[in-house]
């Protein structure tokens, strides 16, 4: 496999996973998030990853999110899979769940907490390359893993035969365009800024972006199908939206401003009517002042079209 052998691009958002206010895995409020998702046109979603709470949730739990998943919207877009875990025997259980389920493929960051060796990091994934059938997405995630891994790694990532694209959400901007430049003919590369600088690199051949829990509905898979269309400045017009709730909302390095991101998407989308549903503990949900900057910040992207009040 390679960059080739799938069709991911676009704005392929990293969901939120509905909790209800008991904190259980709500899957009806899920299979309405899935439809409003396919009519805002997403170009695919990452299911389980950072922003879905992974890290909270049981296996079986992850098994029921994707076949959801893949029951609601298996060929109406691509369908990503987070199988973030400690040991690759676990991910590649997830993986096999992914799999039953009719995902098209897996997103996985090296082990989070154990900050391991490159030498440990290539044997982890070279495992669960060996062993699953769907295509992986490499995810580099400092913040989550404290671990940057380095272009030499990644360009020996990228030799492993399932692995077809990397998430590198680094926050060094000279990283990411080392990797980029080094890699875009092997792999598909997310990450790009919804700037003028992202659509040049779309342009160049960078694949999208997986994240910001698609809050702004059809503005953020919009900007590509704008730069697709040949139209650059709606694309701009719309990426300076999203940048407003990145730079409103978030850190450089893509760690929330206030609160946790999680809690913070799922208020975004809960102001607009929509089923972001509760974070689950150990995430809590936001205090009256930090939701009050959410929805300062929609109401001047004209996203509350009801009173909030």
């Amino acid at each position: 496999m390679d960059r080739e052998s799938v069709d991911w691009q676009g704005y392929i958002p990293a969901i939120t996973t509905p909790f209800d206010e008991e904190q259980r895995l709500d899957l009806k409020m899920l299979v309405a998030l899935l439809e409003w998702l396919a009519e805002e046109g997403m170009h695919g979603i990452v299911l389980a990853g950072t922003t879905g709470e992974w890290f909270s949730m049981t296996a079986a739990e992850k098994a029921a999110l994707f076949t959801t998943a893949g029951e609601v919207l298996k060929g109406r877009m691509t369908l990503i899979g987070g199988c973030n875990a400690f040991t690759a025997r676990e991910v590649i259980a997830r993986a096999t769940d992914a799999t039953r389920s009719g995902l098209d493929g897996i997103l996985l960051s090296p082990p989070p907490y154990v900050r391991p060796t490159e030498c440990e990091i290539f044997a982890f994934y070279e495992e669960v390359n060996d062993a699953v059938s769907l295509p992986i997405c490499v995810y580099n995630w400092p913040p989550g893993t404290n671990v940057d891994m380095s272009l030499a790694l990644l360009e020996r990532l990228a030799t492993l035969d399932k692995v077809v694209a990397i998430k590198n959400s680094t926050g060094n901007p000279d990283h990411f365009l080392a990797v980029f430049r080094a890699l875009k003919h092997r792999v598909r590369i997310f990450g790009v800024p919804m700037t003028e600088q992202g659509a040049d690199l779309v342009k160049e051949g960078a694949s999208g972006v997986m994240g910001a829990g698609a809050v702004l509905g059809r503005d953020q898979p919009g900007f590509f199908n704008a730069l697709w269309a040949g139209d650059t400045k709606r694309a701009l017009a719309l990426g300076a939206r999203d940048q407003r709730i990145m730079q409103d909302w978030f850190h450089p390095d893509y760690t929330a401003r206030f609160g946790s991101a999680q809690a913070v998407f799922k208020t975004a989308l809960n102001l607009q009517g929509l089923p972001g549903g509760f974070p689950r503990r150990p995430i809590l949900p936001l205090q009256p002042e930090q939701v009050a900057i959410i929805k300062t910040t929609l109401g001047s992207l004209g996203r509350l079209p009801y009173d909030n009040e």
